[in-house]
Parts: structure tokens; C-alpha cells; sequence
């Protein structure tokens, strides 16, 4: 029987972790002094460990630990030399920084980057369009401080906030920040800042900062948003709407937006007016860029429940329902894991040629993830394998889980 591409050296998931570079893992734990006083769960092993538990749906340390005994025979595909303690995980996941983790995260992400891209998008506007949102994960008891505040019905909001940019081009977070629920959104603008000159970036009306808006304007760093219902403007000019626009502009005008103490200071923007016939509602949408046409804007608005999409994504493939430690660095070291193991499926998924709904991907690695499959030849063309199975033996079909074959011989 001659050799069959689809079965490997390497379990899946060592297949995965190549898109880790262990030398930028060792740099990254120099930074942050993350192996002192460790004898032999290093900072990689961690990083292995935590990927396991997000890639298999563990709910605790003792299900982790049954689960790598379970694989003890396997373990050392995956760079690990021997079983991790029940109590030196614990205390890895409350003292090694998730800063750590972090800039494990950015390192991956900045280095393949490249693949991440959609080729099919051609609009120059959108390609340099960032995404802003923030998904609360409920948490089930004040660890944070802050986290929650006590409403008037006596239930307790509380949880930990992820604040996301992405870049729409690329589906994946560029940029995470987290606080506590209760936080307000428009604490993370400043994030924006560090974003490259000419970006354009759209988010809710839940980021509303005038201030912030106005240091937008001078670095060149243009936003997209919605109006508040209680926002106080002056009119200005209105523009003129070019008998070629879309027939959901109602109005485009520039308006300067008060804000302050006693609404004193004013930051100029550009009002647009949209109706949306397909929903059945008016949009009233400020932006900062005086160039773009309205329509446009309103269509980068629209573009803004692609980071909605990618939240339904983590919550669904990677539910964040059950944390290995009660602390806050325990829960954000479990959230950058589940941000990592997204990002290395995705990277899989960038390099395939057949499409794949990213929850069966997921579905198909989580069952196969010790095994000693290709991934890619797997992923490509499952059926590949059986084919050549009957095709070297001459069987003829008769029964199959493929009914395109069905009846075929092969001479």
C-alpha cells in the first residue's frame, strides 16, 4: 500500500502550535520575568496547557489534568516533558502575568498577519477601515473590584469587558483591552490614538467623547459613529446630495457639536441622515471626514456588525462559561488562550483552498486533536483518504458515507 499524505507525524495540535514561534515565547518571558522561580512549567508549557483546555472545552483543572494523562503518551509531540500538577497549574494561572499571554497573542498575530487579509476586498476605504466594539463576559461573583454595580431591582451586573478593534479586512482582534462591566465604553478611545494616520474607524454611540472626537480630527484619524438621541449641535452648512447618490440620504450637513462645561467647547462634524429601507429606519450617523461620499458612510457603519459576527464566533466555538481561577489574572490569561487558539484556526483556515464554516473547523480539530492527521490534507479533501483506500484495494462501493462515489469501481 503506498503511503497515504493524510495521516502525519504530529498530532493536530502540534500542527498548530508551529504557528508559534518558541524563541519569540522565550523573549517574551525574559521581558516580563515569567520563569523566575520556575523549576519546570515554563512559560511554553503554560501556553500548551492553557491551548488544550480552550481546544478540548475543559470546565476544570482536574478535567485538564485527566485529559493530559490521557495523552501522557503524546505529550512530548507537544514540547511537554512530563505532567503538570494539579497545584502548580493553579498557581501558574495566579502568578504568571497575562501580560504574558498578551503579547504572546500580538507576537502570532503580527507575524502572520500577511495571511489574515481578504483578498476579495478591493474598496481602498475599507481596507483601512478599523472595527470597534466591547462584548461583556458575565462573571459568577465579584472578583473584579468594580465589577458590578447594584441597580435599584437588586440584580448585579457584573463581569469582565473585552474591548476590541479589528481591522475589517481581517476578522481577527488587532488590538483587546479589558475592564471591569460596569466601566463606560468611551474610556477605551484613547486606544484609538495609537491607530496610523488616515484610518478610518466606525464603533457605537456608546463611545461618545467629544474631546476625544476633536483629538481624532488633528491626528487624521477619522471615525464613523452614530448620534446620541440627546446630543445638542448647531447647524451649519448643508451639502448638496449629487442626483447619483443613494436614495437613503435624506441630508448631509455640518454641524458643531457642543460639549463641556456648560456646552462651551464645540467639535465640527458632518451630520448624514439615512434612511435604511431595508430595516425600515432612520440612521443619523457624525463623522469627522468632510471627503467620503454619504452613502459611503453609512455602508462603513453597516460594516460594523462584522465585529458583532466575530464575538458570536469566540462565544459559540470557545464559550468562556467556566474559569480555572477565581482572580482576574487566572480569567484573562483563559480569555487570551481562547483569542489564540481563534487566531491559529483561522490562520488554518486562511490557507485552505476549500471553504469551511469555521465552527465545523472547529468541531473537526476539537474530536481530532491528538490524532496523527494532516490537517491541511485532511481539510481539504476528507474524503481523500477513503477514496485511495478503495481505489488501491479495488474494492467495489457499496456502502459509503460519500454518496457522490457511490457505485464507482476503480480498475
Amino acid at each position: 500500500m503506498g503511503k497515504n499524505t493524510i495521516f502525519s507525524g504530529q498530532p493536530i495540535f502540534n500542527q498548530l502550535l508551529t504557528f508559534i514561534d518558541k524563541s519569540e515565547i522565550r523573549k517574551i518571558a525574559k521581558k516580563h520575568g515569567s520563569e523566575y522561580y520556575v523549576k519546570k512549567f515554563t512559560t511554553y508549557n503554560h501556553l500548551v496547557v492553557m491551548l488544550f483546555v480552550v481546544f478540548e472545552g475543559y470546565h476544570s483543572i482536574r478535567e485538564v489534568i485527566l485529559g493530559l494523562l490521557a495523552n501522557a503518551h503524546k505529550l512530548s509531540h507537544l514540547g511537554l516533558s512530563y505532567l503538570v500538577r494539579r497545584s502548580t497549574f493553579s498557581e501558574a494561572n495566579k502568578r504568571r502575568s497575562s501580560k504574558v499571554f498578551e503579547d504572546i497573542y500580538m507576537t502570532v498575530y503580527q507575524k502572520h498577519s500577511g495571511f489574515l487579509a481578504d483578498s476579495r476586498l478591493t474598496d481602498k476605504d475599507l481596507k483601512r477601515l478599523y472595527i470597534m466594539d466591547s462584548s461583556t463576559i458575565s462573571l459568577f461573583k465579584d472578583i473584579l473590584k468594580g465589577v458590578g454595580r447594584n441597580p435599584k431591582n437588586g440584580k448585579r451586573k457584573g463581569g469582565i469587558k473585552a474591548h476590541t478593534i479589528i481591522k475589517a479586512s481581517e476578522n481577527v482582534p488587532c488590538l483587546v483591552r479589558y475592564s471591569e462591566a460596569a466601566r463606560h465604553d468611551h474610556m477605551f478611545l484613547q486606544e484609538v490614538e495609537a491607530l496610523p494616520s488616515g484610518s478610518i474607524i466606525t464603533f457605537d454611540k456608546g463611545y461618545v467623547d467629544y474631546a476625544q472626537y476633536e483629538t481624532f480630527s488633528k491626528k487624521s484619524i477619522w471615525y464613523v459613529t452614530r448620534l446620541k438621541s440627546n446630543a445638542r449641535y448647531k447647524a451649519g452648512k448643508e451639502f448638496e446630495i449629487p442626483d447619483d447618490a443613494d436614495s437613503g440620504v435624506l441630508k448631509d450637513e455640518e454641524v458643531m457639536l457642543l460639549y463641556g462645561e456648560n456646552k462651551a467647547k464645540e467639535h465640527k462634524a458632518r451630520r448624514i441622515a439615512y434612511w435604511d429601507d431595508e430595516n425600515q429606519r432612520l440612521f443619523e450617523f457624525i463623522t469627522n471626514n468632510f471627503e467620503l461620499a454619504a452613502e459611503k458612510i453609512a455602508l462603513i457603519y453597516k460594516k460594523r456588525w462584522q465585529i458583532e459576527l466575530l464575538f458570536k464566533q469566540l462565544k459559540q466555538n470557545f464559550p468562556l462559561k467556566y474559569f480555572l481561577g477565581d482572580n482576574e489574572n487566572a480569567i484573562e490569561i483563559q480569555i487570551w488562550a481562547a483569542m489564540l487558539a481563534n487566531l491559529l484556526i483561522t490562520l488554518v483556515k486562511s490557507k485552505l483552498n476549500r471553504k469551511w464554516a469555521f465552527s465545523n473547523m472547529v468541531s473537526i480539530i476539537r474530536q481530532q486533536l491528538m490524532n496523527y492527521i494532516n490537517i491541511y490534507a485532511f481539510l481539504e479533501n476528507p474524503e481523500k483518504s477513503w477514496l485511495i483506500l478503495i481505489k488501491q484495494d479495488k474494492y467495489k462501493y457499496q456502502h459509503s458515507l460519500f454518496p457522490e462515489t457511490k457505485g464507482l469501481t476503480f480498475e
